[in-house]
């Protein structure tokens, strides 16, 4: 108990008392029911009673919501459980991470495109107001994983970028701020992702780099947001090979596990060699990458006893809780690892004063402060500042109506993600209408289908348009293994053949790798996003009202010599 008194949670002997009193007071039930952290999409009051007074859960995460609906469901579980709640969200971007009217400041690449890491103290700061008033106690950001490989599906505009130092001053940065406004921080996905080019959500991956590199990157991360007071950090389902065999060379290659459930990275790296002494959560317990490792009444107490303390969502909430306590009745969780990981739960609710107010919101408040004009001022500034001219080998920057006035524009689009990380489908047509506010004459590509479309005139282009905009609006999201550009038929009916005919130039509104695909495009640009706030600022740089500042945070052109032509 000593130890609470230190970094992270930095615990008062009042505070103490209070963990030590509830923990003693528990039935075995409520004690495993705090190692949950649970999902909530809305208020509907029998769901939360269930997990308030029945499960007795340790916390829930939101997924984003009206602000009507946060205040429902935030309040009906605070004042409902026992025990204060847990109130996370992915407080990733800013304050539209819980609310459907919150602020978003910028992709943590947009972040680090503006090439000035206070700007994650400002994103810490807004996730922190926003939330503060929604009823969230805990931020699921900041995500410190390093792009390293432009291919895997998941990092991309998740990330603070490709350099180390990068990604350590913002997410230092960001926990900082964020803490200040009394929410915990959680920096994920520990050991670190983007390395491989697969997703957890479908497969174990694999971070492969050697004890001295980890150590020099990712290691050098985490062990500068402990010792910044990260309260808390998320595990994912992801296998570090050499580390683990560092640690335990007796482990053959078909034992080495995601770390989520392996002792040697939970308990040996993370919480002995780092020293971090505050609360460890898995990753979604739901994905792929965690239960293709074993079978799932084996791997759900495996977290904890591994050195987990919460575990995040379930696949069958009843089965899995009856894992849990399985797992405890046949020694694979201990008293003391079970003492252990509660203490943990509970002492981050202290180190939170959740112990005294339980920070319910009110819809006025919230109405007040998430969205906040001045909050939205900010996320113009970063647009501005982060908007990126990759590549400008061609005079056509800048445009106007009066030389381009007739534009033909090629969307590309993906479909909405089922896991909260979707795109605005509606982005390009909003580009669209901005584009023709300005004065230009724009008309959206269809291919035209079958015969017809493989003979198409190419004279009929050249002759009728001044301009080709090409914008991308693909993001990466749960449960996809490429972002690449699927081209229209018949025969790629959209692809950018008139490039040395009309001047083209090729936006990538979310994906920063899209010159894999279109290598020989002139005039390429990454904005990180596509908000309203975002497209303006785009707009107003391609007229010439704005200059590009923005610096790239990885290499847009993906290793290869010819994207650079």
């Amino acid at each position: 108990m000593e130890s609470l008194k230190n970094n992270p949670f930095y615990l008062k002997d009042e505070d103490i008392e209070w963990v030590n009193s509830t923990l003693n007071s528990l039935s075995l039930d409520e004690k495993i029911g705090q190692l949950f952290c649970l999902i909530a999409y809305s208020s509907d009051e029998g769901y939360l009673s269930y997990l308030a007074k029945g499960i007795k859960v340790g916390g829930i995460m939101c997924r984003v919501m009206d602000n009507e609906e946060i205040v429902k469901t935030v309040s009906y579980l605070q004042k409902n459980s026992k025990i204060p709640m847990l109130i996370s969200a992915n407080l990733e971007a800013g304050g539209n991470g819980v609310s459907l009217s919150g602020t978003k400041l910028g992709s943590e690449l947009a972040i680090a495109a503006t090439n000035n890491a206070n700007y994650a103290s400002m994103l810490g700061d807004i996730c922190g107001v926003e939330g503060k008033a929604s009823g969230v106690n805990w931020s699921f950001a900041p995500i410190v994983d390093i792009d390293l490989n432009f291919r895997n599906p998941i990092t991309n505009t998740r990330t603070f970028g490709s350099d180390y130092k990068m990604v350590r001053n913002c997410g230092v940065n960001y926990i900082k701020s964020l803490q200040n406004h009394g929410l915990a921080g959680c920096a994920k996905h520990f050991p670190g992702d983007g390395v491989d080019e697969r997703d957890q959500h479908l497969v174990t991956s694999i971070n492969s780099l050697s004890v001295e590199e980890w150590d020099k990157t990712y290691g050098y991360i985490y062990k500068s947001c402990i010792d910044a007071g990260v309260k808390t950090i998320m595990v994912g389902h992801i296998m570090l090979p050499n580390y683990s065999k560092a640690l335990n060379p007796d482990l053959k290659d078909e034992d080495i596990l995601p770390a989520t459930i392996s002792k040697e990275i939970v308990s040996g790296l993370l919480k002995e060699k780092l020293g971090f002494n505050g609360l460890v959560i898995t990753d979604s317990t739901t994905m792929a990458g965690l239960n293709i490792a074993m079978e799932r009444s084996k791997l759900v107490p495996l977290t904890i006893a591994a050195g987990c303390d919460m575990f995040l969502f379930t696949k069958n909430l009843e089965e899995d809780v009856s894992y849990m306590k399985k797992g405890y009745i046949d020694g694979i969780i201990t008293e003391e690892r079970l003492n252990d990981a509660v203490t943990k739960v509970l002492s981050l609710k202290a180190s939170l004063g959740l112990h005294k107010d339980r920070m319910i919101p009110t819809l006025e408040k919230i109405n007040k402060v998430v969205g906040a004009k001045e909050n939205k001022d900010k996320a113009h500034e970063v647009a501005d500042d982060s908007i990126t001219l990759v590549k400008n080998i061609q005079d056509v920057l800048p445009i106007n109506p009066e030389k381009h006035k007739k534009v033909l524009f090629y969307a590309i689009e993906s479909g909405e993600g089922q896991m909260g990380f979707s795109i605005d489908t509606s982005a390009n047509s909003h580009f669209i209408a901005k584009l023709q506010e300005r004065g230009f004459d724009v008309t959206r590509f269809t291919p035209k289908p079958g015969f017809e479309g493989m003979m198409a005139s190419s004279k009929e282009i050249v002759e009728n348009y001044d301009l080709i905009i090409y914008s991308a609006n693909m993001a990466t999201k749960s449960n996809q293994t490429v972002v690449r550009i699927e081209w229209a038929q018949p025969m790629g009916a959209n692809v950018p053949i008139y490039i040395h005919s009309v001047p083209t130039i090729f936006i990538s509104l979310e994906n920063p790798y899209h010159l894999l695909d279109v290598p020989r495009v002139k005039t390429y640009i990454n904005t990180y996003g596509s908000t309203d706030i975002i497209l303006d600022a785009l707009i107003d740089k391609l007229m010439g009202k704005s200059e590009f500042k923005g610096v790239s945070p990885v290499d847009a052109f993906c290793g290869k010599w010819d994207t650079k032509l």
